[in-house]
């Protein structure tokens, strides 16, 4: 065999062996471990020494050997010597090292870096045991000459391994033609363990004069050479940490391999001569120097080579007294150091290893190499190679046993996973303190962020990541066993203080024992409010929906107080069919929009554009009231059902043709559906044609206009002291003579209805001007409109302006004129002047708007259109806009208690956040004249 080649090569291939040494037996040596930072591989090039050839090239082996992922075994049979060299490379050595360094890429985190070197660590300890298993001698190759301790922890980590994999390795081996205790051990014999260290600089100035480094009296001639008692010490050495480790005992078959008791198993290799001519003339003269016991006599055939043979592993160990030398014992070179043990396994002798009073013989067999070869390869086809179907199952569970290693090989990993468990309790106590009984998911959150925290402060190494997924899985399970709150909030933004829950269906009862248990939404906070008209307070829970909010709790008061007043109902949803279904909230197709609707003078109407903000702007015009007609058939039949001529409702009530009747949709496309409902409320963001299936706003009459009295304000419950007076609004009649008959002007309460400051009315009894035949006189119609607020404990009051409280000491009621709050946007939200003794600001909502309607010629129009919050919140409006009050009544219009979208509820605003965003758009009331018109 002239070059070395791989084991699996050389098990598959038929090795065509001498007939002089086919029956001959067979020294299997094998050599592992590290490498220098040095060109070239000092492993390999240790056979070109013993073997007397140039085998192994100088820099190591060819480059494409460096794409091998796992440990790597090249095999060299030296016939004439009966040796097989078996070498191991793996990540210690560079080549490989370099090639796992770069195929490890940029991204790949520490942990899973650290996997990547842990299962290269495992397949060199699989590898380490299949030598273990196959070898007589191994030799232990180190680049210094320090023992690394790490290989007890290798050794002890490969004897645990061994006793877990010999039952599989036994099953491979049964069929084998091979003595039974090779069956029963599976190696032909315990394996001695040889050490070879490489000399760094620590000895070589003491290489020639045998001087003692030590310090002694260096002229005093010592009998061994600084090299051998460094060899000598490291014997000590390490026997003595392998016989504290258990990793040697006296029964040299139990365990995973021996040392000799009375020869030297330590060599040290020692550094390049500074001459490199007198190296190798020195080696030329001890190669060509005949020893004493050398015969000049040639025996032919066999006997003659066996003598050459013999003569050749024959080392010399004899006392020079040379002056150089002083007296000491000449070192032996390496291949007489290894030829003394391999000579043992040649000549059958085996080894005696064993110590202690009875020590017990071990087995030893010296096979020749078509038996070896056959355990081997079946050996390697469970352990190494895995290619045929055989022995697969047999080399999946020596796999698996691979995990075993971890807590011997992963020094690191056992470190890290030691201190990670002793960091999860903190995290966990950490987690749970300051903890109520049940908690919502972002105290969750917030207490694992915590938790982590701590966790992080503690918790070290590769094994960090892992125990944090089950800090956070350890975490969620606490959480949601028994402790997670009900995650759903009321329309006032209060959680329910429930633990997880079902709710209940319509014809089912509540039940606390079921689990999760089955109840109705609470979170313990209570209000007082007013019914419809607001003669009657009672408290009501905080609400989670918005039928409970705007519809069922006023409902309550039908009976008792609302229910016989006269009222103007709000069209709603009408089914048609017996299982309606709520609209999906998308936005409208072309085919669901309604005709577009002609601008009416008195304002312009929400367009359906794609976004709540650009539908928001084009709502709500600076200088003009706003008009939102959701449903055109729903106005038609609502001014029809009211007695008003169609001139109100813009070019769909002119009867000529034109331009104007191209623009009339058909009556069909202006029906609301009867299908499909609103599932919400109505906003300027609704598909047209749907509807509610109620009212969140509600318009009652008290009774007529006199039912209020100017002296004494509103008496009703829960008003402050002097704030239930309505601000007067004046809104002046005329009546035209002959010459004027079909002018018209709106009277609005803008500043055009007004005269000048200091100028008294034209027609007034008094005026400057005076007033002769024929000209008009002009009378004022008084009205009386109220904004009123309340708080969630129920006190009341009216507002005159964004920022002002009505406040009426004296008798005569409010002084100051409704024109300022009709003018402006009347804010949603303000702080109520009756706070508490606590820090916490307490708001109150606008809840009713009182108008008292004089028995006049006079059409007060009502639009309320409400913008619950900041841009791109929609407008909120009745299901009827543009809606013509009756005269000579008092009316209150109840505002919706909560105003909720497709998106969720609009919650009020927090403290300390601007209420600018929460109004109530301006031109809510318009006054008209209600005189006829002639006809042109």
């Amino acid at each position: 065999m002239a070059l070395p080649v791989s084991v699996g090569a050389l098990l598959e291939s038929e090795v065509i062996e001498d007939p002089l040494y086919k029956d001959e037996g067979l020294c299997v040596l094998g050599i592992f471990g590290k490498t220098a930072m040095l060109p070239g591989s000092p492993k390999e090039f240790l056979i070109n020494t013993l073997a007397d050839k140039h085998i192994y090239p100088l820099f190591g082996l060819d480059e494409t050997d460096n794409h091998n992922s796992g440990s790597l075994i090249q095999a060299y049979y030296s016939q004439e010597n009966r040796v097989l060299y078996l070498v191991l490379t793996s990540v210690c050595d560079n080549r490989q090292l370099l090639w796992a360094c770069e195929s490890l890429s940029t991204g790949v985190g520490h942990s899973e870096a650290h996997e990547f070197w842990k299962g290269a660590d495992k397949q060199h300890c699989l590898a380490l045991l299949y030598l273990f298993s196959l070898c007589h001698v191994l030799l232990l190759v180190h680049p210094t000459c320090c023992f690394d301790v790490t290989y007890d922890r290798l050794f002890r980590a490969l004897d645990a391994l061994r006793q877990k994999v010999l039952p599989l390795l036994r099953a491979a081996i049964k069929d084998s033609i091979i003595s039974k205790e090779w069956k029963v051990n599976c190696r032909p014999c315990p394996p001695r363990l040889l050490f070879v260290f490489q000399m760094n600089g620590a000895l070589r100035s003491y290489g020639g004069n045998g001087s003692d480094p030590s310090g002694g009296n260096a002229d005093k001639p010592k009998k061994h050479s600084p090299r051998r008692r460094l060899q000598h010490a490291l014997e000590d050495q390490i026997y003595r940490i392998f016989r504290k480790s258990r990793v040697l005992t006296n029964q040299s078959s139990n365990c995973l391999f021996t040392v000799p008791a009375n020869q030297a198993f330590v060599y040290v290799v020692p550094g390049p001569e500074e001459d490199p001519v007198a190296a190798v003339l020195g080696q030329l003269r001890s190669n060509c120097a005949l020893r004493e016991n050398d015969t000049s006599t040639s025996v032919p055939g066999p006997r003659r080579y066996q003598q050459m043979r013999h003569s050749a592993r024959q080392p010399s160990f004899n006392v020079e007294s040379s002056s150089l030398s002083g007296g000491q014992l000449v070192d032996c070179s390496l291949k007489e150091f290894l030829w003394q043990h391999v000579e043992l396994v040649l000549t059958k002798k085996g080894f005696d290893d064993s110590v202690g009073r009875n020590p017990q013989p071990s087995h030893f067999e010296l096979p020749t190499y078509s038996k070896w070869a056959q355990v081997a390869y079946r050996l390697h086809q469970v352990m190494i190679a895995n290619t045929e179907e055989e022995t697969a199952e047999l080399a999946v569970k020596v796999q698996s046993q691979l995990k075993f290693l971890e807590g011997f090989l992963d020094a690191d990993a056992k470190f890290s996973e030691n201190r990670c468990q002793k960091a999860l309790p903190l995290a966990h106590s950490a987690y749970q303190s300051n903890l109520p009984h049940n908690y919502t998911t972002t105290v969750h959150k917030n207490q694992l962020t915590q938790a982590l925290r701590v966790y992080s402060q503690h918790a070290r190494g590769v094994a960090f990541q892992r125990y944090a997924l089950q800090l956070h899985e350890d975490c969620y399970k606490f959480w949601s066993n028994g402790h997670q709150l009900c995650e759903e909030r009321s329309l006032t933004d209060q959680h329910c203080v429930h633990k997880f829950h079902l709710l209940p269906q319509p014809d089912e009862k509540p039940e606390m024992d079921r689990n999760p248990p089955i109840l109705n939404h609470n979170s313990r906070g209570r209000s007082t409010s007013s019914c419809n008209c607001g003669r009657k307070q009672a408290p009501r829970e905080d609400p989670f929906d918005i039928q409970a909010a705007n519809y069922d709790f006023y409902q309550m008061f039908e009976e008792k107080c609302c229910g016989k007043l006269e009222r103007i109902d709000f069209p709603v949803f009408q089914p048609s069919t017996p299982d309606p279904a709520p609209a999906c909230e998308e936005a409208p197709t072309p085919t669901e929009v309604a005709a577009p609707v002609p601008v009416p003078p008195s304002g312009s109407e929400p367009g359906s554009g794609p976004s709540e903000g650009e539908r928001l702007k084009e709502s709500i015009p600076v200088s003009h009231p706003v008009s939102h007609t959701p449903g055109e058939s729903t106005s038609l039949s609502l001014a029809l059902s009211l007695g008003q001529s169609t001139d109100s409702l813009g070019p769909y009530g002119d009867g000529g043709g034109g331009e104007g009747q191209e623009k009339r949709p058909s009556l069909v496309d202006r029906q609301a559906s009867t299908v499909e409902y609103l599932p919400g409320m109505l906003h300027s963001g609704c598909s047209k044609g749907l509807l509610p299936k109620f009212s969140s706003w509600s318009l009652v009459k008290l009774g007529p206009a006199k039912t209020y009295n100017p002296h004494t304000g509103l008496e009703q419950p829960g008003f402050l002291p002097g704030s239930s007076f309505l601000l007067p609004w004046d809104v002046v009649i005329r009546s035209r003579s002959e010459e004027e008959v079909g002018l018209t002007e709106p009277l609005d309460g803008g500043p055009s209805s007004w005269p000048a400051p200091n100028k008294t009315v034209a027609g007034k009894r008094g005026s400057a001007g005076g007033l002769g035949r024929g000209r008009r006189r002009d009378d004022v119609a008084r009205a009386f409109v109220g904004f009123e607020y309340e708080d969630s404990r129920g006190r009341r009051f009216l507002s005159s302006g964004p920022d002002k409280v009505v406040k009426v000491l004296g008798p005569g009621g409010a002084k100051e004129p409704a024109t300022r709050a009709l003018n402006t946007d009347m804010p949603l939200y303000i702080p109520s002047p009756a706070q508490g003794r606590g820090l916490k600001t307490h708001y109150a909502q606008l809840a009713r708007l009182y108008i008292v309607v004089p028995d006049a010629p006079l059409e007060i129009t009502l639009n309320p259109q409400v913008q619950p919050g900041p841009p791109p919140c929609p407008v909120f409006h009745p299901e009827q806009t543009e809606l013509v009050l009756p005269p000579d009544g008092l009316w209150v219009l109840r505002f919706p208690y909560s105003y909720v979208t497709d998106r969720g509820p609009c919650y009020p605003p927090k403290e300390n956040q601007p209420l600018a965003s929460y109004k109530v758009l301006r031109g809510i009331l318009r006054a008209n004249t209600a005189s006829p018109l002639p006809p042109q």
